[in-house]
């Protein structure tokens, strides 16, 4: 099958242990999957795709009075800022980072507050609802992940309960000349413990599958998308790989209109260890890293891709 597979999410209620062999099995193959049954109605991911191409749309200059000197962690960041690691042209994309809201002091210093366009004052509850059913939904995928690896169903629980994850609603301008050099987001890994999708059926999203074949992926409508990213990839020692992914360019008249999707980037609170799990270093699979918590790799990582100077 050169396709990646879909799960069932209703069947953890049902049938755990089923659930659990069946999910890790997916991504030990693919890094990816796409999640069925996830009780989000479609709605709420429509309402916010709404809401992105409002603010998208509005004058440059108005969105770059939202851009703020943070390293990205929230606002807007614009057109052509970003670049995969290793990559030789930046993305062709701008997008907006909205973060966790905290009620009172906030538990640590990365829980910044949220910036909000006045000019579409819809989108903070589009996104804030969204946000809330994706972090809810991940703390879901998170205790099936855990179990896969041999730990506590609640193993991630209070790694993440404060993580400053990061929805990020993007928008793919379209492409006016073909012969650019740049793709719309260059062939990486993520960064974080796993990524929710929601958003663009328009063709784009590329898998690496393990022959180093690029699988296009089509966004069936009602599935989000998973994948596991570098720091679940770390802390179980490629138990769980991070497949490398990629928006390319369509071709001819597909690629003259718009792409807008919306990742959820899910963090661990600042200070969780990345080191390997005994349970997943063996002989035949020795320790690959030094050990490293998550704010500092996330700072490695966010200066590699040009977010932080």
């Amino acid at each position: 099958m050169n396709t990646i597979p879909t799960l069932d999410l209703r069947r953890f209620k049902t049938d755990p242990e089923g659930f659990v062999q069946e999910m890790g099995a997916a991504y030990q193959a693919w890094g990816f999957a796409g999640i069925t049954g996830h009780g989000i109605d479609s709605s709420v991911a429509i309402n916010a795709l709404r809401a992105a191409e409002k603010v998208f749309a509005l004058p440059d200059d108005t969105k770059k009075a939202y851009f703020k000197n943070n390293g990205g962690t929230r606002g807007y960041t614009p057109f052509g800022t970003e670049i995969a690691k290793n990559a030789e042209h930046v993305d062709l994309k701008e997008f907006w980072h909205v973060g966790r809201e905290i009620e009172g002091e906030a538990p640590h210093k990365d829980l910044t507050p949220n910036v909000w366009p006045e000019e579409v004052p819809e989108f903070k509850d589009a996104m804030l609802r969204l946000y809330y059913e994706l972090d809810a939904l991940s703390q879901e995928l998170l205790q099936a992940f855990a179990l896969f690896i041999g730990e506590d169903r609640h193993y991630f629980d209070e790694k993440v309960n404060y993580g400053n994850s990061i929805l990020r609603p993007l928008h793919y301008p379209p492409i006016t000349d073909p012969n650019l050099p740049n793709v719309r987001a260059g062939a990486h890994e993520d960064i974080n413990l796993i990524t929710l999708l929601v958003g663009s059926e328009q063709e784009g999203l590329e898998v690496k599958n393990m022959r180093g074949e690029w699988v296009g992926i089509s966004m069936i409508e009602g599935t989000i998308i998973c994948n596991v990213g570098d720091m679940l990839q770390r802390l179980t020692n490629h138990v769980l790989p991070s497949t490398t992914h990629r928006v390319v360019n369509p071709k001819g008249e597909a690629g003259k209109v718009s792409r807008f999707s919306i990742p959820f980037f899910v963090h661990p609170n600042p200070g969780t260890s990345l080191d390997a799990l005994p349970q997943c270093v063996t002989e035949d699979n020795p320790k690959r890293y030094p050990p490293i918590t998550s704010d500092e790799y996330l700072m490695e990582r966010l200066r590699e891709i040009g977010l932080v100077k």
